[in-house]
C-alpha cells in the first residue's frame, strides 16, 4: 500500500457528540422527514422543489441564500415542499478540481478533511437552526453518510455512483427518500435496478461492522439527462421520456413509483437558464396526464445568489464555482410560478 496516512479522523459518533442537534431541531427534522416522505408515497399532493447551489462553497453566501429561500417558503409552503441543496462533496469527472467543502472548507487552500467534516456538519445544522429547513446532499462517499444522517431529509445518488454496489446497499438502510439518478449513459434499467436494490434488505460491511438492512421503500428515480458516445447531451425530461419510465415502473415490483426531474446537468446541457423552460415543460406534462401527474413528484434546480459560474479566485459573492446556476431573481420567480401550477 502506498497510502500516506495523514491523520486519524473522528468517527461519526464523535462528530455528532461534539456538534449535537438541539431537541427542537430533532423534532423539526422528524416533521420535515415525514413531509418529504409523504410526497414520495403520494400521501401528500404537495410538490418537491430541491433547489440550491451546485456546490455549497461558502457558509456566508449559502446562508444568505437560505434566508431568502425561507421568506419565499412562507408564501408557498401550502403547495410546495422546498428542500435546499447543501451539496458539500462534489464528484469530478476526471478526478481533478474542487471536490467540495468536505475536502476544502476554503476552496483556495489545501484539503483538510477534519476541518471539512466540522464545516459541513455546522453548515447543515445552521440551515436547520436558523432557517427551519432540513437539507439535501449527495452521497458521494457511502462511508461518510453517518456524519450527516441526522440532518438530511433527502439524499441523491449521482450518475457516476448509481451502479456502485455500496451506494445501493447503504441506501437500503436509510429512512429518508433516496433519489437514484440515471447513469450518464442514460440507461433507465441501471437506475431502476438501483431503486430495486435500495428497496430491499441486505447484509454487508459498513464502517468495519457487519450490518443488516430492511430496505428503503422511499428510494426513487431522478432523470438528469444523458450523454451519447459522441459526447452530446441527450435530455430525458420530455413527456415521452416520463411516459416510458412510468411504463417501466409498471413492469417491475417497485414500491411508491416516483420520479424527480433534474432540470440542469445533461437535461439543460448546463445552460442554466434552460432550467426555467424545462421545469415548466415538466409541469405541463403533469397537467396532460393524471398518471404522469401522480408519478412526477418534484424537480431539482441549481440556483444561487448570482447567475452563472466563476472560476475559483474570482471572488464574486454568491456565484457558483462549479456548474452555472440560476440567479436569485429568476429563482424566486420560478418558485412562485411552480406554486401557481400546483393545485
Amino acid at each position: 500500500m502506498s497510502f500516506n496516512y495523514k491523520s486519524l479522523l473522528p468517527t461519526p459518533a464523535q462528530i455528532k457528540a461534539e456538534f449535537p442537534l438541539t431537541p427542537e431541531c430533532v423534532e423539526l427534522k422528524a416533521a420535515r422527514d415525514k413531509e418529504v416522505a409523504d410526497v414520495i408515497t403520494g400521501k401528500s399532493k404537495k410538490f418537491l422543489v430541491i433547489i440550491g447551489p451546485c456546490s455549497a462553497d461558502r457558509e456566508d453566501a449559502v446562508c444568505e441564500y437560505m434566508s431568502r429561500l425561507a421568506k419565499v417558503n412562507e408564501q408557498v409552503k401550502d403547495k410546495l415542499v422546498i428542500v435546499p441543496r447543501v451539496y458539500t462533496n462534489k464528484p469530478r469527472t476526471t478526478g481533478g478540481g474542487y471536490k467540495g467543502m468536505l475536502h476544502q472548507p476554503d476552496p483556495e487552500k489545501k484539503p483538510n478533511m477534519y476541518e471539512g467534516l466540522v464545516a459541513i456538519r455546522k453548515l447543515h445544522m445552521r440551515v436547520i437552526e436558523d432557517y427551519g429547513f432540513t437539507t439535501a446532499d449527495e452521497m458521494l462517499y457511502p462511508e461518510n453518510y453517518s456524519y450527516l444522517s441526522d440532518v438530511l431529509s433527502y439524499v441523491a445518488i449521482g450518475a457516476r455512483s448509481v451502479e456502485n454496489q455500496q451506494h445501493r446497499l447503504v441506501s437500503s438502510g436509510m429512512d429518508v427518500p433516496v433519489g437514484m439518478k440515471n447513469p450518464t449513459s442514460g440507461d433507465l434499467g441501471v437506475m431502476l435496478n438501483a431503486v430495486y436494490a435500495a428497496q430491499h434488505g441486505h447484509d454487508f460491511i459498513y464502517r468495519t461492522w457487519e450490518v443488516e438492512t430492511k430496505g428503503n421503500p422511499l428510494a426513487h428515480t431522478i432523470l438528469r439527462g444523458a450523454v451519447s458516445k459522441h459526447g452530446q447531451c441527450l435530455p430525458n425530461y420530455h413527456y415521452e421520456d416520463l411516459e416510458l419510465l412510468y411504463s417501466l415502473y409498471q413492469e417491475r415490483e417497485l414500491l411508491n413509483p416516483a420520479c424527480i426531474v433534474d432540470a440542469n446537468h445533461s437535461n439543460s446541457n448546463k445552460r442554466y437558464m434552460e432550467q426555467i423552460r424545462i421545469v415548466k415543460e415538466v409541469l405541463h406534462s403533469r397537467r396532460h396526464s393524471e398518471e404522469i401527474h401522480n408519478f412526477i413528484k418534484g424537480v431539482m434546480v441549481e440556483s444561487y445568489l448570482e447567475p452563472g459560474s466563476q472560476k475559483i479566485g474570482e471572488h464574486i459573492y454568491g456565484k457558483s464555482i462549479t456548474d452555472p446556476c440560476l440567479g436569485w431573481d429568476d429563482t424566486e420567480k420560478l418558485i412562485y410560478d411552480i406554486a401557481d401550477e400546483i393545485k
